[in-house]
């Protein structure tokens, strides 16, 4: 892989009314573009997240006046799809089907007046059926799905409620050093076990933020990265997992995701193993996919992924940095775009008060649907040529 991320691009976020998810997804790629120190008649590839309000499609092309694009795709895997765009825009680049492409993703669901609960209630723009429906009805929303597989995981392996906890007051740590994070006051364990059961064994502060924003990356050839504005971060390594498990007796649901393949597969492409990787920014949709996610990763055994965390090895001053800028827990919400903006920020040096001092190799995870699908990258401030 010859590719490299040279700009970023993040709008305001969080509770940021008055402007739509196109809106929000056109100052994004503007952001991304001119951080690069390009134009945007230098993009010649556009790759679009459409997010949960399916507001965002190729039609973006036309508000940021791009002509001539050699690539141009709408693109969904739910949170995998950040991963999933970089893979594409890198392997574009790569082999000379595009020259600059911007990858960008933004969502407006929240409304003034509305909790951050009712903000997709009715948004869905396509009809569900059958068995979704009956789901749907019946309370079956992303929570209570999640909230099962987090019970069979505490069932299996004895991980516990204070355990999860840990996640959120960890990430929470990060959040306050983080100054675009929604969610910057102390927490503590206590205070995350006092909060609400939104589905239990979740807590409200084990699920994550709802924000209105919009994040974008553009990528370019690792060579054309060296003349431009920023540090370039070179991608070493991608990969995607989509295990197709049913959430039935019997199945892996809620024990093991398509990290497991994912993971292992993006270090063998960069030629890295687990014990080289530096710091994780991981999709932390609940805490539960923090604590799965380690232990597919091989972080730690399967079942220890409770203790891991429990022990501090994520938090600030631990020997593994997770979620640097407080996730989208604590810091905002921006589908897999949350994670990779964090790396891009790690590896080029300028994340201030929270900055990590070994940054060699950074690996970013993206979970989309109910653990359905998985994309992992590898990145560095380093090319590949560099780390041998």
């Amino acid at each position: 892989m010859d590719a490299a991320i040279v700009g970023l691009g993040i709008t305001d976020v969080g509770r940021v009314y008055g402007r739509s998810a196109p809106d929000f997804a056109a100052d994004a790629v503007r952001r991304a573009v001119a951080d690069a120190g390009l134009t945007l008649a230098d993009v010649d590839g556009l790759l679009v997240s459409s997010g949960t309000t399916r507001d965002v499609d190729v039609s973006l092309q036309r508000r940021l006046g791009l002509r001539d694009l050699r690539l141009l795709s709408e693109m969904q895997a739910f949170g995998a799809t950040a991963g999933a765009m970089l893979g594409h825009a890198a392997a574009a680049v790569t082999c000379g089907l595009a020259d600059v492409v911007a990858c960008v993703f933004a969502d407006a669901p929240l409304r003034a007046g509305e909790s951050a609960g009712a903000a997709y209630a009715g948004r869905r723009r396509y009809a569900l059926s059958g068995a979704a429906a009956l789901r749907t009805v019946a309370g079956g929303n992303p929570t209570v799905q999640y909230a099962l597989a987090a019970r069979r995981h505490m069932q299996a392996y004895g991980t516990t409620s204070e355990q999860l906890g840990a996640v959120a007051v960890a990430q929470r740590r990060w959040a306050a050093l983080n100054p675009l994070a929604q969610q910057r006051e102390p927490l503590t364990l206590e205070q995350h076990q006092a909060s609400r059961w939104i589905a239990e064994p979740l807590h409200l502060l084990d699920c994550c933020l709802v924000s209105n924003g919009g994040a974008a990356v553009v990528v370019t050839r690792a060579d054309r990265a060296a003349d431009l504005a920023q540090p370039p971060v070179h991608v070493l390594g991608l990969a995607q997992g989509h295990p197709g498990q049913p959430a039935t007796r019997g199945s892996g649901f809620g024990l093991t995701t398509g990290a497991a393949t994912a993971g292992p597969e993006a270090l063998r492409r960069a030629g890295l193993r687990v014990a080289d990787v530096d710091l994780l920014e991981l999709y932390d949709c609940y805490t539960y996919t923090v604590v799965v996610t380690l232990e597919d990763y091989g972080f730690c055994a399967k079942g220890e992924g409770g203790p891991f965390v429990a022990a501090g090895h994520t938090a600030p001053g631990g020997p593994l940095p997770v979620n640097t800028g407080g996730g989208q827990l604590s810091g905002y919400y921006l589908w897999g775009m949350t994670p990779l903006t964090e790396a891009v920020i790690q590896a080029r040096g300028h994340a201030g008060e929270r900055q990590v001092s070994r940054r060699d190799v950074i690996m970013v995870s993206g979970n989309g649907g109910i653990l359905d699908h998985h994309s992992t990258v590898i990145l560095s401030p380093h090319p590949r040529e560099e780390r041998r």
